[in-house]
């Protein structure tokens, strides 16, 4: 899969079974150079259960604003990033 420099993606999670992660979602979040996540435990054990290892940062209510700077600027410089919820497609 190629991923596109500058570019957010929003991965839809699976809501109890970690199997029903979709194909192209588990390449995503391998292929990105960080992934934000409501809560980093719940995607950490997402992340394990693919055997995949990226960088994780937390991205929620109580820090949103001050992460949206930085995730702006990076994606400003070419990084590709993933955004998750805990479990289901992410609220923008």
């Amino acid at each position: 899969m190629s991923i596109t420099p500058s570019t957010l993606y929003c991965v839809a999670t699976p809501i109890g079974h970690l199997g029903d992660l979709t194909p192209r979602a588990a390449e995503v979040l391998g292929a990105v150079g960080t992934v934000y996540a409501e809560d980093t435990r719940v995607t950490q054990r997402l992340l394990t259960h693919l055997g995949i290892q990226q960088r994780l940062i937390s991205l929620h209510d109580f820090n949103e604003s001050q992460r949206i700077v930085s995730i702006l600027e990076a994606l400003k410089l070419g990084a590709s990033l993933a955004l998750v919820s805990d479990a289901g497609t992410p609220l923008i």
